[in-house]
């Protein structure tokens, strides 16, 4: 799956756990802290909602403070 194409899924599951985030400002530098706002609750949203819209399971819990992290979590488990 092509990095754009998992970025613009990685964003339609932000715009559902934080529907008021500008996500035209998100990129893959894009802290998921500080510039996303998400807090302990919404990583573990953001989570779920990844492994449902790319249809993966996590293996443990991963640690993501950027965009791009997750993006390449993303890639390294997921098939065309």
């Amino acid at each position: 799956m092509e990095r754009e194409t998992i970025f613009e899924g990685l964003k339609e599951v932000l715009v559902l756990i934080k529907p008021s985030m500008d996500m035209t400002s998100i990129n893959e530098d894009s802290q998921l802290v500080r510039d996303v706002g998400l807090d302990s609750l919404t990583i573990l949203l953001l989570s779920l909602a990844v492994e449902n819209k790319f249809a993966f399971k996590f293996e443990g819990t991963p640690k993501f403070n950027t965009v791009g992290e997750v993006i390449d979590y993303i890639s390294s488990h997921v098939t065309d």
